[in-house]
């Protein structure tokens, strides 16, 4: 974790992330500091009711992004994105001057203007805020800086809340609350000047105005990358189950719990503490690099606690309500649902961050911005629609607890329908579930891998899981040519089957096969994507490096590509090797979180890969250590 905190200490981080605190935290400050003033002293400024002006504001705060979203997409793709960063900076300071005015002059339609304000700079700044970090940060920084954005975001909306509320109660609330943000929006840009240069990908881009036109050609960005389009809606959805519950806080405080406006407080801010803890954990699991196999486990947490959310919340308000803290936390539910809250947060990091992180890995660098853009419409249109559909169901007389519960059934649907059409989320759970389990995976080498390309790995065969452990162990995806009986195997044939393995059998066995298996692997590297397979051709029965069979001779010379070569160790003698007899037949025979390794040699020339030579680097790689 002390390398992601690393990153505060860099100037191409710092101030881009203290520039995003600090617009979060001013957001948050001005739009509370308004609802309460609004709720409170609703008639010195309006006739109208303070359940419609809240509503209102949210509502006006959130139509910028629909009507400008697209339109700062492509302003981010066109333009330097640190020059935007201290434009939309600068303009933030308009606005609050804009608020300030509406507090002097006492006007409503003022006010809520600058909300409306507020809103367009948050749609402007969106864009820039998220296809930045691919510029200034490296692969194996991006789910740590992404991490850091996150709980950095969530502990600024909880701070800037508490403030908001608190200026809003005290003398002269207006002024102080003009003058604070004020001076938060001037440090956003002072912080923001020292942002290094982004340089626009696509300068030469034209702009379009029409925000429907445009919308609909982002989305279609977004879509041309199947695994992208689906992190979007991943996201999307993570937003309208997240602001459903953060939305009943209020009203559960009170008419669940039986506490006040401190218990709401309390709510929040064990919420936001378990996404903050969460977003900075996904960086020390994931190894420093993106893993998207903590985005099932994320969603596991997310439907598992939200159910317990909805039974443990009391059936009956406590008697003398509204409580005092104190008389809250002195009920033993109160603990639970402050459990199953902290909880939320955690799991809701792991699903977030690494999403974040892989839409700006896979998106097209000339279209990032746009794709980005299209996520907070996206964003913005589901947590409408959750807004929307929690009213209706609690109009028609569902409690909250209920909501809480369906909201977690519906999140499981979710979960098993986007993991349906992208299998990759959840092979690279089971791979990342492996490697944290039964095993300690001890990486070297992982940079002879190529991060694009196509390649042909080959490795020492120990067990029956070699291929999950490479999976796990390697960032892009991998198809692996394996003996048909393997990959027809009860229980892992499934993730054999989604991982897109090709399976082979020997000429003797199956002819047609065998060339069918060679054509798929040609095709495979024809279209750029990784290869591996082990040239033995069996698992060992002894722990010993079989020789080299000369399929990978056959390969190279009619797709000339590098070969990697790599060693498995510590796998002879687990559950899953033919040590002590047939394998998966004694449990746990290396232990529990038992030591193994994957070393990877550097890339070795087509015309010199020939078996004996291939197989002399896989014995060296692995020495004793079997």
């Amino acid at each position: 974790m002390s390398s992601q905190f690393a990153l505060l200490k860099t100037r191409r981080f710092a101030p881009f992330f203290s520039t995003q605190f600090l617009g979060a935290f001013n957001d948050n400050l001005f739009k509370n500091a308004l609802v309460v003033l609004l709720t409170f002293q609703a008639t010195s400024w309006t006739t109208l009711t303070p359940e419609v002006l809240t509503n209102l504001a949210a509502g006006i705060f959130i139509l910028p992004f629909f009507l400008f979203s697209a339109t700062a997409g492509q302003l981010a793709d066109k333009y330097d994105k640190a020059l935007l960063a201290r434009l939309t900076k600068l303009l933030e300071v308009v606005i609050m001057g804009v608020a300030l005015l509406g507090f002097v002059i006492h006007s409503l339609e003022v006010l809520l203007l600058a909300l409306f304000l507020l809103g367009l700079q948050s749609a402007l700044f969106g864009p820039v805020k998220y296809a930045i970090l691919p510029q200034h940060l490296r692969e194996d920084e991006l789910v740590g800086g992404n991490a850091l954005v996150e709980s950095g975001t969530f502990v600024a909306i909880l701070v800037g809340t508490l403030a908001g509320g608190l200026l809003a109660a005290v003398d002269g609330a207006t002024t102080w609350i003009a003058v604070a943000g004020l001076l938060v929006a001037v440090l956003g840009y002072l912080c923001s000047r020292g942002i290094p240069p982004a340089a626009a990908p696509v300068p030469e881009l034209l702009v379009g105005l029409n925000p429907f036109t445009e919308t609909w050609r982002n989305v279609g960005f977004a879509r041309e990358n199947r695994t992208v389009f689906l992190s979007i809606l991943g996201i999307s959805w993570f937003w309208l189950y997240g602001a459903l519950f953060l939305a009943q806080f209020p009203v559960y405080a009170k008419s669940v719990l039986g506490g006040n406006e401190t218990t709401v407080t309390l709510l929040l801010a064990v919420f936001t503490v378990g996404i903050g803890l969460g977003s900075l954990l996904c960086d020390r699991l994931s190894g420093g690099h993106v893993e998207i196999g903590l985005v099932p486990f994320g969603s596991i947490g997310l439907t598992i606690f939200g159910i317990d959310l909805a039974f443990a919340s009391p059936d009956v308000v406590p008697a003398g309500a509204p409580l005092a803290l104190a008389a809250i936390l002195a009920m033993h539910e109160t603990w639970r649902v402050l459990f199953d809250l902290f909880a939320l947060g955690v799991f809701g990091g792991f699903f977030i961050v690494p999403l974040y992180a892989l839409i700006q890995l896979r998106s097209v660098p000339a279209q990032r911005a746009r794709i980005i853009a299209a996520n907070n419409i996206l964003n913005a249109l589901f947590m409408v629609c959750g807004a929307l559909a929690a009213a209706g169901l609690l109009g028609s007389g569902l409690s909250i607890p209920a909501l809480f519960g369906i909201a977690a059934l519906c999140n499981a649907a979710v979960a098993i329908y986007i993991y349906s059409l992208v299998p990759e989320f959840m092979l690279r759970f089971i791979a990342w579930l492996l490697i944290h389990t039964l095993y300690r995976l001890q990486q070297s080498g992982l940079a002879n891998i190529p991060q694009d390309g196509p390649a042909v790995l080959v490795c020492n065969h120990v067990s029956f899981v070699d291929p999950i452990v490479i999976a796990a162990a390697s960032r892009r995806p991998i198809r692996f040519v394996m003996d048909h009986r393997i990959y027809r195997m009860p229980l892992i044939s499934f993730v054999f089957r989604h991982m897109h393995s090709i399976p082979i059998a020997p000429a003797r066995e199956d002819a047609a096969m065998m060339e069918a298996a060679f054509e798929e692997v040609a095709r495979a590297l024809e279209e750029g994507e990784l290869v591996a397979i082990f040239p033995e051709g069996r698992i060992t029965d002894n722990g010993e490096i079989n020789p080299f069979r000369p399929g990978v001779q056959r390969i190279v010379g009619r797709t000339p590509v590098a070969v990697i070569p790599m060693a498995l160790q510590g796998l002879w003698g687990s559950f899953f090797s033919r040590k002590y007899g047939p394998a998966m037949s004694k449990p746990l025979r290396a232990g529990l979180f038992a030591r193994i390794a994957l070393s990877v040699a550097p890339p070795v020339a087509p015309e010199a890969a020939t078996p004996e030579h291939l197989q002399a680097i896989v014995a060296n790689l692995r020495g004793d250590w079997r």
